[in-house]
């Protein structure tokens, strides 16, 4: 169908598209639109496919104006936008649905104009992004975060024993307990479970039975009243204080293996000796380090460019970031989004989470923005040679067959994986490109875990 288009910039990344059909056009589809209906339309007085089209305008006249105007914008904006060579300034955001301006009327005299508004994305001047100097922060393996790794596999070979009848549960023991806990009016709830495990100390159970628990003896039942924390995952519990009961059903202990040679062949048969197990975690530790002092460096670098690259983010971008932010908490507390609301509401909590999401959203996309604009401006492609040396990367680290790593890419994986690689490259031009100098010396724990 023929059209003509005009496009206007509005604020914040966001776009007016008017349209304007010819009348023909427009006549044209709502008589194709009245043959299908009267070939298949039944009413009484009139034999199915023989109702004239004439007494079809006059009894539903207004609902099939209304639904060949649906009919007309809504395949005019599909061939639109299904066009590969629209350039992404005039493509409406996945979470941009386009809206439709100042009701348009379906009149067969004059041309039918309608308008839709969207966001797209941002148009991104990119200023200095060469010559920079840059500092940023750094960290290195010491024998306390060897020691620390050597005690993590110490407890995943630990063997778990039962404790003496007469024995108390202290931290680090492994209890198993039934527990019941109590609505405001003292009667039973549907809180309760039986054969909850757990270990005391380690922080893993929700409920935070570890200090009720300590010193009980395997078969002993405790009734007690606790108090819930303010920002206790359950809303139903937050700040509540409520009467619990716990009978301990088993009482274990964990047996740490010697560090020893014995050790480092269990973990894995290629290892002889501690030491072949102690390098072989400190070359892990160095390969996470080089990674996020990778990341580190990149993070400086963006850094220095945004503050010559200034982008006005349209609101639907921001908002599905945070949103994306809320389903992730969500699901590390197994809850619902809605829940999960309700609670940071009480907890008066809500705004100013909301704020640190949005806030830290926006220097996200705006730093994707410029690594994105970068390689397009650097005509950055990814040959046949880069790919096959990414599979050799992946077969390598992995322990798996070439051929092997191969057959798990399809199209769709593929094209990732080239999105994957231009970015590296573009990092590795963004490194290359400025002065990089190490500055503050931080513990390697926090450096690993510091998002800044």
């Amino acid at each position: 169908m023929a059209f003509t288009k005009e496009l206007t910039r509005l604020e914040k990344s966001n776009v007016k598209l008017s349209i304007t059909v010819p009348k023909e056009d427009v006549r044209a589809q709502y008589q194709e639109m009245l043959k299908d209906y009267a070939k298949n339309v039944q009413i009484p007085g009139f034999r199915k496919g023989k109702v004239p089209q004439e007494v079809l305008e006059r009894k539903f006249a207004e609902a099939l104006k209304g639904e060949a105007l649906g009919r007309v914008i809504e395949s005019i904006l599909q061939e639109y936008f299904k066009d590969e060579n629209l350039p992404r300034g005039e493509r409406p955001l996945p979470y941009s649905t386009p809206e439709l301006q100042d009701e348009p009327k379906l009149d067969f005299d004059n041309d039918l104009q309608f308008s839709v508004v969207y966001d797209v994305l941002p148009d991104v001047k990119i200023g200095q992004w060469k010559g920079l100097k840059v500092e940023y922060p750094c960290a290195e393996i010491g024998n306390d975060d060897i020691k620390r790794e050597l005690e993590e596999i110490r407890e995943r070979n630990a063997i778990i024993m039962d404790r003496d009848e007469s024995a108390c549960a202290q931290k680090g023991d492994v209890v198993t307990i039934d527990y019941q806990i109590f609505n405001e009016n003292g009667e039973a709830s549907d809180m309760q479970r039986k054969d909850f495990a757990f270990t005391i100390g380690a922080n893993n159970n929700v409920y935070q039975f570890d200090d009720d628990i300590t010193g009980m003896k395997k078969g002993e039942t405790k009734e007690f009243e606790k108090k819930f924390a303010d920002d206790f995952p359950d809303p139903a519990l937050a700040g509540k204080t409520r009467k619990v009961q716990i009978t301990l059903t088993a009482l274990k202990e964990k047996k740490l293996p010697d560090l020893d040679d014995d050790l480092a062949q269990d973990v894995d048969e290629k290892f002889k000796t501690l030491d072949d197990l102690k390098n072989s975690i400190k070359e892990k530790l160095n390969k996470n380090l080089e990674w996020r002092l990778r990341e580190k460096k990149l993070n400086e670098v963006l850094k220095k460019i945004m503050e010559n690259s200034p982008v006005v983010l349209p609101e639907s971008m921001v908002k599905a970031e945070v949103e994306g932010r809320w389903r992730r908490l969500a699901r590390h507390y197994n809850t619902s989004v809605e829940a999960m609301m309700q609670l940071m509401t009480l907890e008066e909590g809500r705004e100013e989470r909301e704020k640190e999401w949005r806030e830290a959203a926006e220097k996200a996309l705006h730093s994707r923005l410029i690594i994105e604009t970068l390689i397009e401006e650097q005509k950055i492609e990814v040959t046949d040679a880069d790919i096959e040396k990414e599979f050799e990367r992946i077969a390598g680290e992995s322990g798996a067959e070439l051929e092997e790593v191969k057959k798990n890419y399809n199209e769709q994986t593929l094209f990732y994986l080239k999105e994957d690689i231009k970015e590296r490259q573009v990092v590795d031009i963004l490194l290359a490109e400025n002065t990089l100098k190490p500055g503050k010396k931080e513990n390697y724990l926090d450096f690993l875990a510091d998002n800044g």
